[in-house]
């Protein structure tokens, strides 16, 4: 099989979509949280969001196949994409602000779950689709998850939500 390498990025724009040219993201730091001024992206005509964060998931392998067992180096990350994300200043305020940093943070949970799938997981020598499906199973799981949150928090607009979502999450990230 000798040696494959792979990279992939999604977006996640409120729903799953595909970029066609990736910009340069922001990796997710446990010691970084967003602030209004990393959204730089222009606010489309007529949106009816507050704000859109871009953030999602990419890996990268390489696996060798020695004597019948793969040997996988990976890496996953959680990242968010500046330019692809924005806000209208006048409707925006910190309780939005925390809802948009949940959603990249909710992205690393995967991301995380991810590396501990590759990690566990025994590969055949067909390495490169197997890879393949668990990210494709990752992204469907983060995208429910996301779209949980954004159905139980109103968007952030049920404040009280909001706020358990951060303290499980916080708890969650914690954990890990």
């Amino acid at each position: 099989m000798g040696k494959i390498n792979t990279i992939i990025c999604l977006l996640l724009f409120g729903f799953l979509g595909w970029g066609q040219e990736i910009e340069e993201g922001v990796l997710w730091d446990a010691n970084k949280r967003l602030s209004w001024s990393d959204f730089k992206g222009k606010v489309p005509p007529a949106a009816e969001p507050a704000a859109t964060t871009a953030s999602g998931i990419s890996y990268r392998y390489s696996a060798n196949l020695i004597h019948h067992e793969v040997k996988l180096d990976f890496e996953v990350n959680a990242y968010f994409y500046p330019n692809e994300s924005w806000y209208k200043p006048e409707v925006c305020d910190e309780l939005i602000l925390s809802h948009e940093q949940l959603h990249f943070d909710i992205a690393e949970l995967f991301a995380r779950k991810m590396r501990n799938k590759l990690r566990r997981t025994s590969f055949s020598d067909n390495v490169k689709q197997e890879i393949r499906d668990i990210y494709q199973d990752i992204l469907q799981e983060l995208q429910d998850f996301q779209d949980q949150y954004d159905w139980e928090t109103g968007y952030s607009r049920n404040a009280k939500k909001q706020l358990e979502w951060n303290r499980k999450i916080a708890k969650a990230l914690s954990e890990e």
